[in-house]
């Protein structure tokens, strides 16, 4: 432990980029069937159409349970950042009314006139 420094540190700022970044993976990974037929005139081959679609209806099996992880993933990444501030709200808190009593108790004792 060193001077200054605490035991418990979190990147608040990327965890709260995390849960976005997940989200938008999520919405991106939900469309891929229109990103398949925006390119279907210019592949032209109807095979190669055939296997996209082939592959989008095989992936939409999967893809509902990744977005439910990625959902999940992204809901505990906001709790814990939404925890810890509210914590670190709470610590600071404590901090200063400590500071507030001891400035009570410190400030009675040197103005007896003893001076």
């Amino acid at each position: 432990m060193g001077k200054g420094k605490s035991d418990l540190a979190l990147p608040l700022t990327e965890l709260e980029g995390y849960g976005r970044r997940l989200r938008s993976i999520k919405s991106r990974l939900n469309h891929t069937k229109k990103l398949f037929e925006s390119y279907k005139d210019d592949i032209g081959d109807g095979s190669v159409n055939d296997a996209l679609d082939d592959f989008e209806s095989n992936w939409e099996d999967g893809r509902e349970d990744i977005t439910q992880q990625l959902d999940a993933l992204a809901s505990m990444s906001d709790a814990v950042v939404r925890e810890f501030k509210k914590l670190d709200d709470e610590l600071a808190k404590q901090v200063n009314d400590a500071m507030k009593t001891e400035d009570k108790r410190g400030g009675k004792g040197k103005g007896g006139g003893d001076t």
